[in-house]
């Protein structure tokens, strides 16, 4: 559910050579960079890197990075890295620039599937030497931090499901939600973060049945800060992850005038994955299309990239 395919009769020589026509030239040539980087897929894009060091003896990043600039570097940049690389790159950056940015861990660490995270765990200690629970530990702190270390362990059971523990485990958030210690919090994050997704359905539909209230309505009323966003993050990305990502760029778009960063990212690591269904969700649930809001809000070839990337259909204008 992808926006991004890959090419058909792809020839990797021949737009390593367009690429390399575009960036030697006098003025780089914009243009070819959007029509080649973003339409073809991952695999293919390293292929053309590969391509491009076999015929020039130059790094295609590197030479990026030279030739552009701001957003339209950032969004060309990206979406060079494998996916585990874009997304351990996203988090060291968040970890180690100048302020941690709390809502890039949240995006990345409450929706990734255990190989996802092992492998994001193997491109960060490749990518910085250095071990992503450990940045993890020393530059957040509270809950905030238990619950990401917890999630970055990647051990969430896969496919089990036991009816008979739901209303347990249900019981247990209820009162995590009433009596706010740090030992309801742990439980609170454990069950979160290590219950399949299976599991956490049918515990969060008797969690509606014991307290008569919607699970995110609940977290919201009783806790705050990066924990409480980092918490519904999980049950929402556990229930649809598309509208996860949907309700991230409508406010990374409309509540933050246009949060780069956010939209960036989201667009570059959902492109292959499920991009399609968070334009759907994204539609039906603000009334105007992703398509439309990045044509209103973006400028310029950036503009042009990530719409190319959003990929849109004439009733999206």
């Amino acid at each position: 559910q992808g926006t991004i395919l890959p090419a058909p009769n792809f020839n990797p020589v021949m737009d390593a050579q367009l690429l390399g026509g575009a960036l030697q030239g006098i003025c780089c040539e914009k243009d070819v960079l959007i029509e080649i980087l973003t339409q073809r897929c991952n695999s293919q894009r390293l292929m053309i890197a590969e391509a491009y060091r076999d015929m020039y003896g130059r790094d295609l990043i590197t030479d990026l990075k030279e030739n552009l600039s701001h957003h339209f570097k950032e969004v060309m940049v990206g979406l060079m890295y494998p996916p585990a690389s874009y997304d351990a790159h996203e988090l060291w950056h968040a970890l180690k620039g100048v302020d941690t940015e709390e809502k890039c861990l949240i995006d990345i660490l409450a929706s990734r599937s255990n190989m996802e995270i092992f492998q994001m765990k193997e491109a960060y200690l490749m990518q910085y030497n250095s071990d992503l629970q450990q940045d993890i530990d020393s530059d957040t702190s509270g809950h905030f931090r238990d619950t990401l270390m917890n999630l970055a362990q990647g051990t969430r059971m896969e496919g089990y499901a036991d009816p008979s523990t739901a209303a347990q485990d249900a019981m247990i958030l209820w009162e995590a939600c009433q009596q706010k210690t740090g030992e309801h919090k742990n439980m609170l994050q454990m069950i979160l973060c290590n219950r399949s997704q299976q599991q956490l359905w049918m515990v969060f539909q008797e969690f509606q049945n014991i307290s008569g209230q919607d699970i995110v309505d609940a977290i919201n009323e009783c806790y705050d800060g990066y924990f409480q966003e980092l918490l519904v993050a999980i049950v929402l990305c556990i229930r649809d992850k598309p509208s996860y990502f949907a309700y991230r760029l409508y406010n990374a778009i409309h509540d933050f005038g246009f949060h780069n960063k956010t939209v960036i990212r989201i667009l570059i690591a959902r492109s292959e994955i499920d991009l399609m269904n968070i334009r759907q969700r994204y539609k039906e649930r603000y009334g105007k299309s992703l398509f439309h809001d990045i044509k209103h809000f973006a400028s310029g070839h950036y503009e042009s990239a990530l719409l190319a990337i959003c990929a849109g259909d004439t009733e999206d204008y």
